[in-house]
């Protein structure tokens, strides 16, 4: 073969191999889960004829209505707490060397655990008789047990617990790639600590922070076993009346619902992704 012809080859074969390696992954994404979730989705339209009536429907639904707003409240608190949380626990992990290996096995430790696992402890400590009441009334500072869980509080305390690490990772991620010398430059020119941190660390992190804020809000937006074992069914959430729909065969509704809340994930991770670095911070997060 011509050395040309050989170059060729190897230039094809360099090209297509990814496609090969990949192919296996996506034909199963394609066949079990795409597939199904689009017929899914299509019942939104389709049934009972094609039309748009499900969702013309909507605005006058005051239960739709109430449950979206629960919902994103519910992801605005979570997300704001975490974030309150998460920072400074993201600039320990980065600053504090000889502790980052103990520290981080503490971040991570909410992964090694099941989510229902967790829901069921955070239902243990937040109840009439639960490890918090029954402290509160040892201590003297209640005189009767607090109704804690099956509340909107405990569904956040639950879901702070157990969203932390997203928000996290891609901060200390970012707080990682901020280079030392400009701190000691800062100092050297008669910078206080607090002026270093709000004028050279706090937006050099930002992309961090923002690829933070989009991880959290998204999966709080579609969490469902948490709210629905902690949070009671007072205040459900958007995941939690597509469940009681899919429950009832009330097919079209509950695809409208998911098309609605998919609509809103979407959204929001297009207008995150356009603020510089957030796509870099999402891709490294995990470094």
């Amino acid at each position: 073969m011509p050395l040309g012809g050989a170059q060729a080859t190897t230039f094809t074969w360099r090209r297509t191999a990814p496609m090969l390696l990949v192919a296996p992954l996506l034909i199963y994404m394609l066949v079990f889960y795409a597939i199904p979730v689009i017929s899914m989705l299509l019942r939104s339209v389709n049934e009972p004829t094609w039309s748009l009536a499900n969702y013309a429907a909507l605005p006058d639904d005051p239960v739709f209505l109430k449950t979206f707003s629960i919902t994103l409240n519910t992801a605005f608190i979570v997300t704001l707490a975490t974030l309150v949380l998460g920072y400074p626990v993201a600039l320990g992990l980065v600053r504090a060397r000889t502790m980052a290996p103990l520290i981080l096995i503490i971040i991570l430790l909410p992964f090694w655990t099941s989510v229902l696992v967790r829901s069921y402890a955070w239902m243990v400590l937040l109840g009439r008789h639960g490890l918090i009441n029954e402290a509160l009334l040892a201590a003297g500072m209640i005189d009767r047990p607090l109704r804690i869980l099956n509340t909107p509080l405990a569904t956040q305390i639950a879901m702070i617990h157990i969203l932390l690490p997203y928000m996290v990772l891609p901060i200390a991620n970012a707080l990682r790639q901020i280079d030392p010398s400009l701190a000691r430059a800062a100092s050297g020119l008669g910078a206080t600590p607090w002026a270093t941190f709000r004028q050279v660390t706090l937006p050099l992190s930002m992309p961090g922070v923002a690829a933070g804020v989009l991880l959290v809000f998204v999966l709080a937006l579609g969490f469902y076993i948490t709210p629905a074992m902690v949070g009671g069914t007072r205040e459900i959430t958007l995941s939690m009346l597509i469940a009681q729909q899919v429950e009832q065969l009330n097919w079209a509704h509950a695809a409208t619902l998911s098309v609605v809340l998919l609509a809103t994930a979407l959204g929001i991770i297009a207008v995150f992704y356009r603020l510089p670095g957030v796509g870099h911070a999402l891709r490294t997060s995990a470094r």
